[in-house]
């Protein structure tokens, strides 16, 4: 008799753990929703112990993503997710390939983390440049040739890469020798937020999703408060873009990430009706017949000067803007090793960008900010 009371609570007790095995299977599959508001190419969702995080878009026209399950130490992860790539987060060792990414780490307060990169001469922010000045963070060749053997050595719990199409070898030679390789899209971004929400990619990956909310919620929140003050003005100065390059001039499209800056600012861009997310290749005569009286001249290439413009080609000065001074560029604010500032932060903090944008074609609303990115040419 004790031993069939003894088999049947046996049984009792296998089939309460099964049903609870079941029921925490369920409910950490149950959908969750998409915690991302402004990047399209970027899908997270939270669910006890784990995240999934979608990369939907990691090129332009990408025919397919990525999905990566970001796993806390001793989380459950249900058999539906087994045909993903299984990050143990927090991450220890990282290497990222585009300088996009330092500014995530350095919010995050993670850049120790940071073991190699590829092109360290570009690198321009002073925290992540005194660890590469000691030794810290070892040079890794380049995003479409990283060096497989450095890699190797480094052994990083994780490779944060982007491609402009789905064939860069060394990233696949990687992955097939074990190593976690994650894209990263935040460069396919156009709007301003959504680039700068990638930060809450990098939150998943080192366990920092409060942080990372924190950060970009109040980045956020700046970027539309000086959204909402650029309402009040009264009247929307013309701005011209860009520059010649050879027989060309290059300039940004209304849907870019640059044009969409201007928008947000109450700037009338010239070319903001334009279609398009990428650049514009006008003539000279073309630009100038209709930017000739625009009020602003901002962003015009890698000019440090306004000798230097006029010196690379003396048509410059018919601009009504060269005339009156009102030329604005970011080329001189640099790192120690020459890598523009603005190309490695912009991306994540809009908020900066859009406040330069403010202070330059509305003074007025802005009278004791300075600028950060931007500065006018002498």
């Amino acid at each position: 008799m004790k031993n069939i009371i003894t088999t049947f609570l046996i049984v009792v007790l296998l089939t309460t753990i099964g049903c609870k095995q079941q029921q925490n299977d369920k409910t950490s599959t149950i959908a969750a929703t998409n915690i991302v508001k402004h990047a399209t190419g970027l899908k997270i969702y939270r669910y006890n112990g784990y995240s999934v995080v979608e990369v939907t878009n990691p090129w332009p026209n990408a025919e397919a993503g990525f999905t990566y399950v970001m796993q806390q130490q001793g989380a459950f992860i249900p058999d539906s997710l087994d045909s993903y790539i299984v990050i143990p987060v927090p991450v220890k060792k990282v290497v990222v390939t585009s300088t996009t990414h330092i500014p995530s780490l350095e919010l995050l307060g993670v850049e120790n983390s940071l073991v190699g990169f590829p092109g360290t001469r570009y690198v321009s922010s002073e925290r992540t440049r005194a660890r590469i000045d000691a030794g810290k963070v070892r040079e890794a060749g380049a995003n479409e040739s990283l060096n497989t053997e450095v890699m190797i050595d480094l052994s990083p719990d994780a490779v944060v890469g982007f491609s402009i199409s789905g064939d860069n070898k060394t990233l696949n030679t990687l992955e097939q020798n074990g190593t976690n390789v994650l894209y990263n899209g935040d460069w396919t971004e156009q709007s301003p937020l959504g680039k700068a929400e990638w930060i809450r990619f990098f939150g998943e990956l080192y366990d920092l999703q409060e942080e990372a909310d924190d950060i970009f919620n109040k980045i956020e929140s700046d970027y539309k408060n000086a959204q909402a003050l650029a309402k009040n003005v009264t009247s929307n100065p013309t701005v011209l873009s860009g520059a010649m390059y050879q027989d060309h001039w290059y300039l940004p499209q209304g849907g870019s990430w640059g044009a969409l800056f201007m928008k947000d600012a109450h700037a009338d861009y010239l070319w903001g009706d334009s279609d398009g997310t990428g650049s514009h290749t006008l003539s000279f005569e073309t630009v100038l017949d209709k930017a000739q009286d625009a009020d602003y001249w901002i962003g015009p290439s890698q000019f440090t000067s306004l000798q230097e413009m006029v010196e690379s080609n003396p048509h410059y000065a018919q601009f009504k803007s060269y005339q009156n001074k009102e030329v604005y560029s970011f080329a001189n604010k640099k790192g120690a090793t020459g890598g523009l500032i603005y190309y490695e932060l912009a991306p994540n903090r809009p908020d900066l960008v859009l406040k330069d944008l403010i202070k330059i074609v509305h003074p007025e609303l802005l009278p004791d900010y300075e600028l950060h990115f931007f500065e006018k040419l002498k």
